[in-house]
């Protein structure tokens, strides 16, 4: 079974950054995908950035591009998303997954785990 679960989220500053990890408890011999979205009240479920578990690709959203940093830690089975000069807008609850059919796509459809969302506020 796998278990995601996300940390770092709290409370930061517009303009500040903030970390998040997730660590994932995979078991497979195969390649896999792990995304970063986030969720605003009254909004849709957004994706953010994407790892592929060989740490040799990432994707991002445009909204997050040069803001956002995805990496990997295969050692501690640990990703991360250094978030920095945020916004307000960025307020939401974040969520990582994982799609261990390594489709290497940006809908939440293709993840098969979640973990419980941390939540990330940014004060103005």
């Amino acid at each position: 079974q796998v278990q995601l679960v996300e940390s770092g989220g709290g409370l930061a500053q517009a303009g500040g950054s903030l970390r998040l990890s997730c660590a994932a408890s995979v078991r497979t011999f195969r390649g896999y995908t792990m995304g970063w979205f986030r969720q605003a009240p009254g909004k849709q479920r957004e994706f953010l950035a994407r790892i592929h578990s060989s740490g040799g690709g990432t994707y991002y959203a445009d909204s997050v591009k040069g803001r956002f940093t995805i990496s990997g830690d295969s050692a501690k089975n640990t990703v991360y998303l250094q978030m920095s000069s945020l916004k307000f807008e960025d307020t939401a609850v974040y969520y990582c997954a994982v799609d261990l059919l390594d489709r290497w796509r940006n809908t939440e459809a293709f993840y098969d785990y979640w973990g419980q969302g941390t939540q990330v506020t940014v004060s103005s």
